[in-house]
């Protein structure tokens, strides 16, 4: 009984509970508000409290370039084989296509079974709203994508934290600093001392976190009739949660299939990031947090520091579901019909358009919205998923988070294995 109490104790003052808690209170105080005075005093309640989400997130934002950068030239620096590079490099694409392709078709196929658009008659639609989604949608094709992996400038990389970019930069710097041995151990020791540095700073951080996710939540509520958007949005959202759901029971089978019971300690270290993912409506304000969890739970600093980054710019699992589920969804309201073949070449563009755009506002309606255009469905439809969008981004940021855990753990322990068949051979 004693034993029970003090995990209790421990669970609420941890960090994980306290982001609970803040959720609670946000949500309590933001319902309150929302009922209690004028749309317009709530609206300017809203964009004040939400700047502790804010402040929250630039602070991590602030970490993440020094971070990726460091851990990952030490990582391949401490490899020296570009061979070990390519091999985990091709294990870590392969899974990442794999991933969104699975999430892409399950999208697609409780879209096409639930049909959540079909019959829908929504007013006030906010179409100026919808108007600053749509006009990105320009930047977005596999050109721009192509020309996005090679950064002009690291700098400029780095103050824009494009983390694909800050990637191949560092990829390169780490493979010419071991090709050159043990004249640049120096600077490889000063990085590596960095980055500790820089996660000593990710502890410090996380403090914030209750009162960013407190923010975030608060400040949607306050706006925002939950119950009103329930009702109106019931097909749509209980369909999407379906959908998302299925995928959580895929990635979490597929990680007991390759983990087996070590994928139950995973779940139990990552819950803390998922929920600030889930709060903040933000996988990147878990990516130094994350870090330090997978390496915790065994996985080698030098895998974790090249899988993430990859793992953001390649594998965001929930926001792939999203994207087909979405984009099928507004045909559906406009009456577009799509056969299969249609829906299959929108599935493979998707694959390709999406690479590109991590780190830009509301990624995944950008690319719904070009990939509407790319198919003669209304782009301006996008408005009818933006009142819910937030909501929605609540589950897509946390399954991200679930799905890059896997992928880097998984990949983790496959190279854990090739290193005991190697040392067993000799």
């Amino acid at each position: 009984m004693q034993i029970t109490e003090t995990k209790k104790k421990s669970f609420l003052s941890g960090l994980t509970g306290q982001i609970l808690i803040a959720m609670v209170l946000g949500a309590i105080l933001g319902i309150i508000l929302h009922n209690s005075i004028s749309p317009e005093a709530a609206q300017s309640f809203s964009n004040k409290i939400k700047m502790l989400a804010t402040i929250f997130i630039r602070l991590v934002q602030m970490i993440i370039s020094p971070l990726v950068f460091t851990t990952l030239v030490v990582g391949i620096a401490k490899l020296g084989d570009i061979k070990a590079v390519g091999r985990i490099g091709g294990k870590a694409l392969g899974w990442f296509f794999t991933a969104s392709f699975i999430s892409l078709l399950i999208g697609l196929f409780y879209v096409n079974i639930l049909e959540p658009g079909v019959g829908l008659k929504l007013a006030h639609v906010d179409i100026a709203t919808a108007s600053e989604v749509t006009a990105k949608t320009k930047s977005i094709s596999f050109e721009n994508f192509v020309e996005h992996i090679v950064p002009k400038s690291i700098i400029e990389a780095m103050a824009t934290n494009e983390i694909l970019q800050i990637v191949i930069f560092s990829i390169f710097f780490g493979l010419a600093a071991a090709s050159l041995g043990s004249t640049v151990k120096p600077v490889i020791n000063a990085l590596d001392k960095t980055s500790h540095i820089v996660l000593k700073m990710v502890n410090y951080v996380m403090n914030f976190a209750p009162i960013g996710v407190f923010g975030a939540i608060a400040g949607v509520f306050a706006v925002r009739d939950f119950q009103e958007l329930a009702i109106t949005y019931f097909k749509f959202f209980g369909s999407f949660l379906i959908g998302i759901s299925t995928l959580w029971v895929v990635l979490i089978v597929v990680g007991y299939v390759f983990l087996k019971g070590r994928m139950t300690e995973l779940l139990r270290r990552i819950i803390g990031p998922l929920v600030i993912a889930f709060g903040t409506t933000s996988s990147e304000a878990v990516f130094p947090k994350l870090t330090e969890e997978l390496e915790d739970f065994g996985v080698k600093n030098r895998i974790v520091s090249f899988m993430l980054p990859l793992g953001y710019s390649f594998n965001l699992d929930g926001s792939m579901m999203y994207m087909t589920f979405a984009s099928i969804f507004i045909a559906q309201a406009y009456g577009v019909h799509l056969d299969l073949g249609t829906q299959m070449v929108m599935l493979l563009v998707l694959m390709l358009t999406s690479k590109g755009i991590a780190g830009v506002p509301r990624a995944s309606l950008v690319v719904v919205a070009a990939t509407c255009g790319m198919f003669d469905i209304p782009v301006e439809g996008i408005a009818l998923i933006l009142p819910i969008d937030h909501f929605c981004d609540m589950f897509r940021s946390a399954t991200n988070v679930l799905g890059n855990a896997l992928a880097t753990s998984v990949v983790g322990q496959w190279e854990d294995d090739k290193e005991s068949e190697i040392v067993s051979e000799i």
